[in-house]
């Protein structure tokens, strides 16, 4: 992670596309903020888009907008993430799942910088970093004709690989103390982990990664009373424990 922290530093005020790649649950989007909120474009917009979440009939539509009238149902004029962005970053996740005619398009806004909204005629020039990431390994979707290898170089300038957390467990105890932090202004009251609870934390193998630790510590939290104990935590993770 410090070696991240590193790679970060270093292109922090950099306009370069930054490719993050990791399993689900990571923290991919986590560094994309940080990426954008340390930069000089964080008093502009982070738009975030998972591509998975967007059927494909509409993506055009969602990234370059559209025109009042351009189909049915278009009754006023509407932008797309692009022009939502303009000036700040736009992060794209999931960016696998783009199929490759979008993919085509999407390289040819990165390429001369301007959109053209779905039944518009005008051209409008946007600025905006592109930040995207992917739980699959790149690459290996151009090997498989599944990814334009031109789109994966456009984007490929910097590559984040982001471990997954069984595999960086000292984490763990700083990570709690986020969540806990937290979750305490949302309740309005602070709670703590005792010595005895964390220990199962961290010897449990988190597939669900920092996603399924934040989920955890919120449900003990609303669980718990003032210590968050082993009793309070998921069957799941006390199963490993008691069959170690």
């Amino acid at each position: 992670m410090y070696e991240i922290f590193h790679i970060l530093d270093q292109v922090t005020d950099s306009d370069v596309p930054v490719l993050i790649q990791g399993e689900s649950g990571t923290g991919k989007e986590l560094i994309a903020r940080a990426l954008h909120f340390n930069s000089k474009r964080k008093d502009h917009p982070f738009v975030s888009e998972n591509c998975s979440a967007i059927p494909e009939t509409l993506l055009e539509s969602e990234f370059f907008g559209y025109e009042k009238g351009a189909f049915t149902g278009a009754d006023q004029d509407k932008p797309g993430l692009f022009e939502i962005a303009n000036g700040g970053t736009l992060f794209l996740d999931e960016i696998s799942e783009m199929n490759l005619d979008m993919q085509a398009k999407l390289l040819r806004v990165l390429q001369e910088g301007e959109i053209r909204r779905v039944g518009g005629k005008k051209t409008i020039r946007v600025d905006v970093r592109l930040i995207s990431a992917c739980n699959r390994d790149l690459a290996e979707e151009v090997r498989k004709k599944r990814f334009r290898s031109d789109l994966f170089y456009r984007i490929n300038v910097i590559t984040i690989e982001l471990p997954p957390l069984r595999e960086r467990k000292e984490d763990i105890p700083l990570l709690v103390e986020h969540f806990l932090q937290r979750g305490a202004k949302k309740i309005g009251r602070k709670k703590r982990i005792s010595p005895r609870a964390l220990e199962y934390l961290m010897e449990y193998d988190w597939p669900g990664n920092v996603r399924e630790l934040e989920n955890e510590i919120e449900r003990a939290m609303v669980l718990a009373e003032d210590v968050i104990t082993p009793d309070v935590l998921s069957p799941s993770i006390l199963a490993l424990k008691h069959g170690s």
